[in-house]
């Protein structure tokens, strides 16, 4: 009952306008973020995973770091996934981790990318949750495991199998198309 009536009070309180992520600054565009990020082209090795705010600052956007390192939110219906039907892996924009396969993604009407479940299941490695209790709210903060990359949060009204929906900022993630789309 926490997770469902955070679903509908989050979005409202969010529609409101925390972030909203320009074109040009978006999450693996072409912009500026995407020419000094390394993990746009893929998953880092470990020993090239930032680990200060100055080094974060200099490889992602603003938006990116205040949604991914600063555990921001960017608005919903402005991201550049939340209606992408394109088939592939989101990976984090901090590390490069896979985090979701489009096979999960389902329009769950909220205005941010949702997904059943990560790549490796419900109960894998990529995913860690955390309780937050910002915003007035009990939440499930999800984070990337690897690097802790804010991603979104995950609520209990989600389709079948899981009955889970990943709610993720776009900011937090790219996407490599699969080979068959022709990108």
């Amino acid at each position: 009952m926490k997770r469902l009536l955070s679903a509908i009070v989050f979005p409202a309180i969010l529609s409101l306008g925390v972030l909203q992520v320009s074109d040009a600054e978006d999450a693996g565009s072409s912009g500026s973020g995407a020419a000094k990020n390394p993990a746009v082209a893929g998953r880092l090795a470990d020993d090239a995973i930032p680990k200060t705010d100055a080094e974060w600052k200099r490889r992602l956007t603003p938006e990116q770091f205040e949604v991914a390192r600063k555990k921001g939110t960017e608005r919903a219906f402005t991201g550049k996934y939340w209606n992408t039907k394109t088939s592939g892996t989101y990976r984090c924009i901090c590390c490069g981790e896979p985090l979701f396969a489009s096979g999960e993604k389902f329009d769950s009407g909220c205005g941010w990318p949702s997904f059943f479940a990560p790549i490796d299941g419900v109960k894998g490695k990529t995913i860690a949750e955390h309780e937050d209790r910002s915003h007035f709210m009990l939440r499930t903060e999800v984070t990337c495991r690897r690097c802790g990359a804010h991603l979104g949060h995950v609520f209990d009204d989600g389709p079948p199998p899981t009955g889970l929906r990943y709610c993720i900022n776009s900011a937090s993630i790219t996407l490599d198309p699969d080979e068959k789309d022709g990108k």
